[in-house]
């Protein structure tokens, strides 16, 4: 039957949002991202203080060289390590649910 032509057409229903959401994976999946994001910030900042020395000991190492290479590699160690260890702890969550049969 149509709706009338007033009304707009019904939402047709997603599988995806008909099923329920497991808490547990969908953290694990924001934990996933921000362990996929947190090399890319750390590597970064190493490599920022890596191309800072280098100018700054080309040019002169001032103190501001020196604190700009200290703070990138003290912050790029911040946010590697702690995304290196997450990352292998989401990976052997769902290594362990494969495992075992659970559905990821």
């Amino acid at each position: 039957m149509n709706p009338p032509a007033d009304e707009p057409p019904a939402e047709p229903e997603h599988t995806d949002r008909a099923r329920p959401v497991d808490p547990v994976l969908a953290r694990r999946r924001q934990v996933a991202r921000a362990a996929e994001l947190g090399p890319r910030i750390g590597y970064g900042l190493f490599g920022l203080a890596v191309v800072v020395f280098v100018v700054g000991f080309v040019v002169g190492l001032t103190g501001a060289v020196v604190v700009v290479v200290v703070t990138a590699l003290v912050v790029g160690s911040l946010v590697l390590a702690p995304a290196i260890v997450a990352g292998y702890g989401v990976k052997a969550a769902d290594r362990d649910d494969r495992e075992h049969g659970r559905n990821v």
